[in-house]
């Protein structure tokens, strides 16, 4: 592996983690949206992700010594799933957007969990970018060491 993969490596992470920072966003914006049935509620979703294999990007290069076999070089987002966790149904018969019954049911989303979703991508991607920079200062280095 060559020090410049490092930063597809990192790049393809800050990329799988901004998606995911999204999501978490999109997931705690939705929380409290009230629907008068189970099909129209909104459901909790979260990013799949999937290690890109060294010997995907460079297939010429497997096994000579670069990389471990089976090294990864990445990740990719597999996609993106919705919950099957059970939506809250609440009795609210003053609701505008109750049902017949009087239910209302609201999505299935823990904003604490959310949160922590949120914090854990965000030093996710920070770590990347100090990674990306440390990269950076490794390969300036390289260059000023012929000046000397």
């Amino acid at each position: 592996m060559s020090l410049g993969n490092i930063f597809d490596i990192a790049g393809s992470g800050m990329t799988a983690q901004s998606l995911r920072l999204n999501t978490t966003a999109s997931n705690i914006a939705n929380a409290e949206t009230a629907s008068s049935s189970i099909d129209t509620t909104y459901r909790a979703r979260k990013p799949v992700f999937a290690t890109i294999q060294q010997s995907l990007l460079n297939p010429g290069q497997a096994g000579t010594g670069f990389a471990p076999e089976g090294a990864g070089a990445g990740v990719r987002v597999e996609g993106i799933v919705e919950s099957d966790a059970e939506l809250q149904m609440r009795f609210e018969p003053s609701h505008p957007a109750a049902d017949e019954e009087g239910y209302v049911f609201y999505p299935n989303v823990n904003v604490v969990e959310e949160m922590a979703d949120m914090m854990s991508s965000s030093r996710s991607f920070e770590m990347n970018v100090d990674v990306m920079n440390t990269a950076k200062s490794m390969m300036q280095r390289i260059l000023t060491l012929g000046q000397q």
